[in-house]
């Protein structure tokens, strides 16, 4: 069975929680967006750095990042998100010969505040490209590619003068908030994170508070950094990511949260997770991911992480000059708590669902010490996703995500030799049928019966 007549069947089946498939819509094949809610083309966009995607826009996503080169900043459009791999890039400013900003061109973002797009990117001077300091560029035009509209406005100025990077700015409840890291002269780290509220997109209108700064083992690895930071609000709260340690691959994401209510303003608003939320995974071949933004998908609901990694670990020379971290997007779950669950950084492969008893949606099939559970929302989110993969016969193997070179095998256990499945359509959801018997779930055990549990794949 090919990967399209796959698609044909898992939209055929009319399973709950595959982006609301309905009957009027069995016979057409699906997408990976629709099915899973994100692209999974691997990576989406090649060489680039610090990736960042603007929300759906007048139709349009839009997207930049670091170039290898680190000369110049430059954006791409497209409808979907899977449409930004193809897309032609404009390049909207570039660097001059000589002088201040003629150094290193990292990370710009690009956000549209009251009617026009503004991009904030570091740059170094000339005579040293490390004297990084941030700066805005404006356009007072409706499509941020037409690159006659833009114009270098200022230096975005912080309380004092030093290295300075990685501004992202969002609203919250009728104020802008800039975040930002910087070295703060007598604190022993490279950068910590800062935020102040904006008087206009351009400048500061408060002194910046301190949120963060590297202290955990996590995040002093060959440098002690914070950096990166990438905010979400939702479920009552304000989340905050940022990356940590170098740019190698021990680079990693943390995690900030406040109360949607809290003064964000204060540093005692902002509690850190005392582990990294995202980390290297060598299974998947996704090394030292980090510096992400989030979107929302084409369904506008679905959260879409959005990250650059390496595909291999081992690097010749200084790691930031190594050009091949690649811009990546995955879906962000939730936990019913309403607290974010990452995963894994995901590899190469089609559609991800997570299996539940239908009449427990909450409740998740996963992989423990090799066998299969069920259990209520767990929050290893990776050891309960797994891909879907058709064989020329009809049937369908399961592959685990989190550990690619095994399946659901005998005895349900992950094995590297795959059990076959074939689906029945039920009208909740559908049933998984083996040579052995059904998929049944009791409680929290899996396991081949006469009769199966109607499943829902989400």
């Amino acid at each position: 069975m090919k990967r399209r007549t796959l698609l044909a069947t898992v939209a055929g089946a009319g399973v709950a929680g595959l982006s609301g498939a309905g009957a009027a819509k069995a016979a057409e094949p699906r997408t990976d967006a629709e099915i899973y809610g994100v692209p999974t083309v691997q990576p989406l966009v090649t060489q680039r750095a610090d990736p960042f995607i603007t929300p759906r826009t007048n139709g349009m996503y839009y997207f930049t990042g670091s170039v290898p080169e680190y000369d110049r900043i430059a954006l791409r459009g497209a409808s979907t998100l899977a449409g930004l791999s193809g897309a032609a890039e404009t390049v909207i400013w570039r660097r001059p010969a000589s002088g201040t900003m003629a150094g290193h061109i990292w990370a710009p973002e690009l956000h549209r505040i009251d009617g026009k797009w503004y991009v904030y990117f570091a740059a170094g001077d000339s005579d040293d490209v490390f004297r990084i300091r941030t700066y805005v560029l404006e356009s007072p035009l409706a499509d941020p590619l037409d690159a006659s509209g833009w114009q270098l406005k200022t230096q975005l100025f912080t309380e004092w003068d030093g290295f300075t990077l990685d501004a992202t700015t969002f609203a919250h409840r009728g104020r802008r908030y800039l975040v930002w890291a910087q070295s703060e002269p007598e604190i022993a780290v490279n950068t910590s994170l800062y935020i102040a509220r904006m008087g206009t997109p351009w400048s500061l209108a408060t002194k910046p508070i301190r949120i963060t700064t590297p202290t955990r083992d996590w995040e002093i690895q060959g440098f002690r950094v914070n950096e990166g930071p990438a905010v979400l609000i939702r479920n009552g709260r304000v989340f905050l990511t940022f990356s940590a340690s170098a740019t190698d691959a021990r680079y990693c994401m943390g995690l900030l949260t406040a109360d949607a209510d809290a003064d964000l303003l204060e540093r005692a608003s902002w509690a850190k997770t005392p582990d990294p939320i995202f980390v290297t995974d060598a299974a998947t071949a996704r090394y030292g991911p980090g510096h992400n933004s989030f979107t929302v998908a084409e369904d506008g609901r679905t959260d879409v992480l959005v990250y650059h990694a390496r595909d291999y670990r081992d690097i010749t020379g200084d790691p930031l000059y190594d050009p091949n971290r690649h811009a990546r997007v995955q879906r962000l779950y939730w936990h019913p708590d309403g607290t974010p669950l990452f995963g894994v950084p995901v590899g190469d492969g089609g559609p991800i669902v997570r299996i539940s008893p239908a009449d427990r949606p909450d409740d998740f099939v996963r992989h423990s010490a090799g066998a299969l559970v069920a259990e209520r929302a767990p929050r290893d989110l990776a050891a309960t996703q797994f891909r879907f993969e058709a064989r020329e016969d009809g049937s369908e193997v399961v592959r685990s995500v989190d550990r690619p070179d095994q399946f659901i095998g005998e005895g349900l256990r992950l094995s590297p030799t795959a059990l076959a499945f074939r689906r029945e359509r039920t009208r909740t959801g559908v049933k998984l049928r083996t040579d052995g018997g059904y998929l049944r779930i009791s409680g929290t055990t899996v396991m081949l019966g006469s009769a199966g549990t109607e499943l829902r794949l989400s």
